[in-house]
C-alpha cells in the first residue's frame, strides 16, 4: 500500500526524472522553484502525462507506459490542493465544496459538505464566494473540497505561499493536525526547509529535476548525500577538501584542518557544518580550533549571524567565511571579547560529502 512513482517528463530544456515511494502518511517534496516538485505533483494527478514510466497507488496502476495504462484524472481518487486555491469565483463555499462529489445523492453530498464545513471550521460561510473570503479562509475551503472526495492521496502544492507570516502559522498547524487524521497518502510540496521538516517525517529532495536526496528528515539534515542536498537543506558551511590522512581533511575554502572521527578515504569533495553547531572556545592549538575574525555581521529579529575569517597561516587561498548563527543574547557578549575568536568546529556536526 502507499504510493509508488517513477517516471521521466521531457520538456524543452528540462527533464524531469523521479523515482520514490511511501508508506508513510505524509512525504515532503523540498526543492527550489523550477526543480520539478510541481510537475511532479501534476503528473501524479494525471493532469500531466509523463513521457514514459510508472505510477501506483495502494496497488493500483494509475500510470504504465509499457502497459498503455493511464487512468483519467477524475478516477484516480487523488485530492489536490492547489497553490492559488483554485475556487471556482461564481460557486459558493458549499458548491465549491461539493464540485466533486457530484455523482453522489444531494442527501450524501450535504453530509459530507457539512463534515468538512466542521471539520475546517467554515460555519456561516456556506453562501460566501471565494472573493468574500481572507486568504486562510480560501486554503480552508480548498482543503475541504480535496478531502471530499475521500481521497486515496492528497497532494498539498506550496499551500502556504500566499499567506502573510501570521497566517502561514496557522494554517501550518490546521494542516499538520488534518493531515494527522487523514488516513491516505499525502505529498506535501514547498521550497522552504522549515516548513518541510515541522510537516514531513520522510523526505524527497529534488535538485533539477532529479532526486537529490531521499530518506528521512532527520537523516538527511543530519548528513545531507549531495552539495545541493546540503544546500537546499539550509547548509550554509560547505567547503572543498583536501585529505591529509584517513582522519583528518584541509576544508580549503575556510582556512582550518579538521580532524574526523571517522575514516575518510577519497574521493571525498566536501565537508559541512550548520551555522548554529559552531562553538567558541578558550582551547588554543588543540584539534579542530580555529583562529578567526569577525568581518561581517547580519542581524534578524531573534538571532544574529556572525561571518568568521580564519587568520591562520595557511598555503592557499580562503575563499569563504564561515556563517556563525547566535542568538541577540549571546552576540551582546560576544562584542566585549577581544579577536580573533577561537573557534570550535565539532567533528560530531561535521558531515562529508563524496
Amino acid at each position: 500500500m502507499g504510493l509508488y512513482v517513477d517516471i521521466e517528463k521531457k520538456l524543452p530544456g528540462f527533464d524531469l526524472k523521479v523515482k520514490f515511494n511511501t508508506d508513510d502518511n505524509v512525504l515532503g517534496l523540498l526543492g527550489a522553484s523550477g526543480s520539478g516538485k510541481s510537475m511532479t505533483l501534476r503528473c501524479i494527478a494525471g493532469l500531466e502525462n509523463p513521457s514514459k514510466g510508472r505510477i501506483v497507488l495502494n496497488e493500483r496502476v494509475l500510470y504504465d507506459s509499457e502497459k498503455g495504462i493511464n487512468i483519467p484524472s477524475r478516477k484516480r481518487k487523488i485530492g489536490f490542493l492547489f497553490q492559488n486555491y483554485a475556487l471556482f469565483p461564481n460557486m459558493t463555499v458549499t458548491q465549491n465544496i461539493s464540485f466533486g462529489i457530484k455523482n453522489l445523492s444531494k442527501q450524501e453530498q450535504a453530509k459530507i459538505v457539512d463534515e468538512k464545513i466542521e471539520m475546517m471550521q467554515l460555519q456561516g460561510l456556506e453562501n460566501r464566494f471565494p472573493g468574500q473570503l481572507s486568504g486562510g479562509q480560501q486554503q480552508r475551503v480548498a482543503i475541504a473540497r480535496a478531502l471530499a472526495i475521500d481521497p486515496e492521496a492528497l497532494l498539498l502544492d506550496e499551500p502556504f505561499s500566499a499567506l502573510d507570516n501570521y497566517l502561514r502559522g496557522e494554517m501550518e498547524k490546521k494542516i499538520i493536525d488534518t493531515l494527522s487524521q487523514y488516513k491516505g497518502t499525502a505529498v506535501f510540496v514547498s521550497h522552504n526547509m522549515d516548513e518541510v521538516y515541522r510537516v514531513c517525517k520522510k523526505l524527497v529532495v529534488l535538485s533539477k529535476g532529479k532526486v537529490a536526496a531521499c530518506g528521512s528528515r532527520e537523516d538527511i539534515f543530519e548528513n545531507p548525500p549531495t552539495l545541493s542536498a546540503a544546500q537546499l537543506t539550509g547548509c550554509k558551511n560547505i567547503s572543498r577538501t583536501k585529505l591529509i590522512d584517513e582522519n583528518t581533511v584541509e576544508a580549503l575554502d575556510w582556512g582550518c584542518t579538521i580532524k574526523l572521527n571517522k575514516k575518510v578515504s577519497d574521493p571525498l569533495s566536501y565537508v559541512g557544518i550548520r551555522a548554529h553547531n559552531i562553538i567558541l572556545t578558550e582551547e588554543q592549538g588543540k584539534n579542530n580550533v580555529c583562529k578567526c575574525q569577525i568581518n561581517y555581521v547580519k542581524e534578524s529579529p531573534f538571532s544574529v549571524t556572525l561571518y568568521l575569517d580564519s587568520v591562520e597561516e595557511k598555503p592557499y587561498v580562503k575563499t569563504k567565511s564561515l556563517q556563525w548563527e547566535v542568538s541577540k543574547e549571546k552576540w551582546e557578549t560576544l562584542k566585549r571579547l577581544q579577536q580573533p575568536l577561537n573557534i570550535h568546529i565539532n567533528p560530531e556536526k561535521v558531515f562529508m560529502i563524496k
